[in-house]
């Protein structure tokens, strides 16, 4: 798997460079979820940018992301999704438990700002 991982003042951010991510990739994927999303994190990004499709492994692992920090109120932003992506964490009903921005900069931002009001 095509994967990058950065780590901004404890805002990790994964850049997925794989066009589909499916069931050949997803168990790695969740590999690396589990290694980073850990408590002491701020957010996590991932960034979809090169992703065209998706299938439900791939989104399990963007779900499991998200039971990992959802108990210790860490976002998990996904950036850069494409339209069809974007199709799928709608048809799905999972939209409401991510947020969603154009860019890793705007979601750095948002977690910056929100973490100053708390």
């Amino acid at each position: 798997m095509k994967l990058t991982i950065e780590n901004d003042d404890n805002i990790i951010i994964m850049n997925i460079k794989e066009a589909n991510v499916g069931t050949d990739i997803a168990p790695e994927l969740k590999s690396k979820v589990l290694i980073e999303a850990q408590p002491n994190i701020k957010a996590l990004i991932i960034n979809l940018e090169s992703v065209e499709t998706m299938d439900s492994s791939g989104l399990g692992a963007l779900l499991l992301a998200n039971r990992q920090l959802r108990d210790y109120s860490i976002p998990v932003c996904i950036v850069k999704a494409q339209q069809f992506v974007k199709n799928l964490f709608t048809m799905t009903k999972i939209d409401t438990l991510f947020l969603f921005f154009d860019s890793p900069e705007d979601a750095i931002q948002y977690i910056k700002n929100n973490e100053r009001l708390n």
